[in-house]
């Protein structure tokens, strides 16, 4: 059976396709083969744009293969559609939260991605403690930091795809 997870970010073009590539680098490395990453945002504003270019550099830089990407926001049946949505900010999952609700879907599997760092804040819930930071206004450091927080979480990603999976 196949996992599907889904990372959520505000445009689709810096935090939430950078945590798609390094789960799905994860993923591989762990043997976990069926699950299935993508990513969305909860604005339609970079619809169809790529990856923004400095995340695409600091990815690579990491040693990261980089697909091509055209954003796309994110839909209510997409919410119903994938074992876990892991949002980069409390405000994200406030929306996912919004538009589940809307469409009648369960909204369970929301979980914010920093929820899986262990050195990150402890938190119950949607916490902005748990933000990623945004790196859109920075300078490609931000982008440096926004990866070290995505890789701090991922491994704690691919233990609960591991006991979603039984295995």
């Amino acid at each position: 059976m196949t996992t599907r997870i889904m990372t959520v970010c505000t445009g689709n073009i810096c935090r939430s396709p950078m945590a798609e590539v390094v789960l799905r680098s994860r993923l591989a490395a762990a043997g976990l083969d069926d699950v299935v990453v993508d990513s969305t945002g909860v604005s339609d504003e970079e619809h169809g744009n790529p990856v923004d270019p400095r995340a695409r550099r600091v990815l690579r830089e990491h040693g990261y293969e980089v697909p091509d990407h055209a954003a796309r926001q994110v839909s209510a049946e997409q919410l119903g559609d994938r074992d876990l949505v892991l949002p980069m900010t409390a405000q994200h999952a406030r929306v996912l939260r919004r538009l589940a609700a809307s469409a009648g879907v369960d909204d369970s599997h929301v979980v914010m991605y920093r929820a899986f760092d262990p050195s990150a804040p402890a938190s119950d819930g949607d916490s902005a403690d748990l933000d990623i930071a945004d790196p859109w206004y920075g300078d490609q450091d931000g982008f440096v930091e926004c990866l070290a927080q995505i890789e701090a979480a991922a491994d704690g990603v691919v233990e609960r795809v591991r006991a979603l999976n039984g295995a």
